[in-house]
């Protein structure tokens, strides 16, 4: 993870990791094939800590504020895995999470297809959290956690159910 927060994924070498690490390129090898299989597997542990973390307070707008303050608290982490290089890996690893999840629960009526839902839902989320951890450390409190929990839950919300805003009555034409 020291690596990630330093330069891109694609720009990091075995050699670096195990350097970084304290472990002969041997061992990795019997661990990972290649540093591909080692960032599936970080990012998979992690996207299940962040389930596993959130998804006993629901699928609502508390929920949200539990997942936001998770990755809040792992912050360096979560940057450095979703926008340092990691983040198609997360972003496949967090739809295949929550596809799972959502086979066990009776979703709201929605006008789309289920499983559309579950994507359109996750990377909603995975994106929305992706750009409040670009912000600089000190534009943080420009978007507070619970802010961007309640973001989260209206995009969702509006999503999956297809709630709009009602539309304004017309405006008569001005008279001269």
């Amino acid at each position: 993870m020291r690596l990630l927060e330093r330069k891109s994924f694609d720009q990091i070498m075995i050699k670096e990791i195990c350097k970084e690490a304290g472990v002969h390129n041997a061992t990795f090898h019997r661990h990972y094939v290649d540093k591909d299989a080692l960032l599936h597997h970080v990012a998979k542990d992690e996207i299940d800590r962040l389930v596993a973390f959130s998804l006993p307070s629901g699928h609502g707008l508390e929920g949200y504020r539990v997942l936001c303050n998770y990755v809040r608290d792992h912050r360096t982490l979560w940057r450095a895995l979703l926008n340092g290089g990691a983040g198609a890996t997360m972003r496949e690893q967090y739809v295949h999470v929550s596809r799972s999840v959502a086979a066990d629960y009776k979703m709201t009526q929605s006008w789309l297809p289920h499983d559309l839902s579950v994507i359109c839902s996750t990377v909603l989320i995975i994106e929305t959290i992706s750009w409040w951890l670009s912000l600089d450390d000190g534009d943080e409190e420009s978007c507070t956690c619970d802010e961007l929990a309640v973001m989260l839950d209206k995009l969702v919300s509006a999503t999956v159910t297809g709630a709009t805003r009602k539309k304004r009555k017309a405006r008569a034409p001005a008279k001269d």
